[in-house]
């Protein structure tokens, strides 16, 4: 068996920024595998094409430019936001805005986003939306541990079930 569309996939891998010398990022080797459902469109799309016709057992060892990942940096989502936007009764929660918390918050549209505070001042604080790897190539590092067919009711609802997967 090969990695193609709806197969259930458990790999390890090794994430660093730029090259397989960067700094690393993430990686599950001592942990639990990453276990998902290819061509369901939960990864990045070059990650999925890079692994694409592998079997149980191969390597792999990929970069992806920035622009295939998570985009390019976008000064555009760096914004200054009044302190009043923090406000829950009357009182901002200090804590809530050490730099580098990550805070859900909702657009004027009601879509879900994560800033990052960058900076507090007299005038507010300044939260950047873009993705933390944003601007950043990616190098992957791994190896294939498991294929499996997805079930009809994976395929049906777009995740794996089960170890690894989601949970109804």
């Amino acid at each position: 068996m090969v990695i193609e569309q709806n197969t259930v996939v458990s790999l390890h891998y090794r994430l660093t920024e730029n090259t397989v010398l960067g700094d690393l990022v993430e990686e599950t080797f001592g942990s639990e595998p990453l276990v998902f459902l290819f061509g369901a469109g939960q990864m990045i799309p070059e990650f999925e094409r890079q692994l694409a016709g592998k079997a149980a057992g191969d390597q792999f060892s990929f970069g992806i430019k920035s622009e295939e990942a998570y985009g390019p940096h976008d000064p555009n989502a760096v914004v200054l936001l009044p302190m009043s936007t923090f406000e829950v009764d009357g009182e901002v929660d200090a804590d809530m805005l050490k730099l580098g918390t990550i805070i859900p918050m909702s657009d004027d549209q009601g879509n879900r986003l994560n800033g990052m505070v960058k900076e507090v001042n007299n005038e507010g604080v300044i939260i950047d939306f873009n993705h933390p790897m944003a601007g950043t190539d990616l190098y992957f590092t791994g190896t294939i541990e498991s294929l499996r067919p997805a079930t009809a009711s994976e395929v049906e609802h777009g995740h794996v079930h089960g170890p690894g997967g989601h949970h109804h």
